[in-house]
This record gives structure tokens, C-alpha cells and sequence, in this order.
């Protein structure tokens, strides 16, 4: 169980942060950039969950704000054994399987794209646009980071599928409400 007793700690005043294994790093090192980049997507979700939507992808979005945390976990934690056990978070294969198949079911809904979407329509749907954005960055970040260091192979395909998922949910949501907004290439000449 987590406990805090107290938010600040001042152990990062210069300019480092600890990891999972009690080690530190330059908090601008591309680790924490993935890590961050995690965070800030996990903050974006919840800011999309403030909107009105189903039942259902309301409980998809509560499932991946809690693995996100367990993401940033993962990358959080040094070393090459990605097995989870009780000493470490590991994002696992059949995490991204249940991703792909509910990006099945929304996606059988859905009328095959004719254009690319641009990011808009009802304002959940717009919101998980941002989101998908976000995930397209913590998945540069989290690779970048992967080129140096070993991270978890299960939690890079995570976050992309995450961005996939984000997309369709994106256009599922619009199905229910405003509809895509489709890309007009050279609409303004």
C-alpha cells in the first residue's frame, strides 16, 4: 500500500529524481521524459472523463488511467527483467491484447475511413483526440528512452496500441454524437 505522509521531499532540488530501485537520474533524461509524457496522458484522460460519454468507455478509460500509473511504474523500474512480480510493476502482453480487442469492438461500428479525421466533433470525442495526441508523444518519448535503456517491450506496444485505441474510441464516441470531422485536403486555396 502507498502512504504519504509528506508531499515534498526537497531530493530533487537538484535537479534529479529516484527510481523505483532507489537510484537517480537527471530528471531531464529520456526515462523521465517517458515517464512524464505517461503522466501528463494519464492527466489528459481524466480531463476527458469529465465529459459525457457511455458507461462502457468510461470503464476503458478508468482500466487505462490505472495501468498508465502502472506504465510509469514499469519505466520507472531499472534492469531487463520485465516479468511482473510483487516487487514490480510490469505492463503484460494480455494488457495490450484486451486494448486490441476492444479496439475490435468499437471499431465493428464503425464505417471504414474515406479521409483522415481531423481532431473535433462532440466534445468528448475531442478531448480523447488531445489524449490520442499525448499517447503519440509518451510513445516517441518511451522509444527514444528505450534506444538507451531497456524498457519493457510489453509496456512500448501498450502505448501503441493506446493511440490506436484512443482513435477509434475517438470516432466511436463521434458515431453517438457530432459525427468525424473529415479533412478537406486544400479546402482554404
Amino acid at each position: 500500500m502507498v502512504r504519504l505522509n509528506r508531499i515534498y521531499t526537497r531530493t530533487g532540488d537538484a535537479g534529479e529524481t529516484g527510481l523505483v530501485d532507489g537510484s537517480r537520474l537527471p530528471k531531464y533524461a529520456p526515462r523521465m521524459a517517458a515517464i512524464g509524457d505517461v503522466d501528463e496522458l494519464n492527466s489528459a484522460i481524466g480531463v476527458a472523463l469529465t465529459h459525457q460519454m457511455a458507461d462502457e468507455q468510461r470503464a476503458m478509460l478508468a482500466r487505462i488511467q490505472n495501468e498508465l500509473f502502472d506504465l510509469g511504474a514499469d519505466f520507472a523500474t531499472p534492469g531487463d527483467d520485465f516479468t511482473p512480480s510483487d516487487m514490480a510493476l510490469r505492463i503484460t502482453a494480455g494488457q495490450v491484447e484486451r486494448l486490441e480487442q476492444e479496439i475490435d469492438a468499437m471499431n465493428e461500428t464503425l464505417a471504414p475511413l474515406r479521409s483522415f479525421i481531423l481532431p473535433g466533433g462532440d466534445p468528448a470525442a475531442a478531448a480523447i483526440h488531445l489524449c490520442r495526441a499525448i499517447a503519440r508523444r509518451a510513445e516517441r518519448s518511451a522509444v527514444a528512452a528505450a534506444a538507451e535503456i531497456g524498457l519493457n517491450p510489453s509496456g512500448l506496444a501498450y502505448v501503441n496500441r493506446l493511440s490506436d485505441h484512443l482513435f477509434v474510441m475517438s470516432r466511436y464516441l463521434n458515431l453517438q454524437g457530432a459525427g468525424d470531422v473529415l479533412w478537406k485536403p486544400g479546402a482554404t486555396r
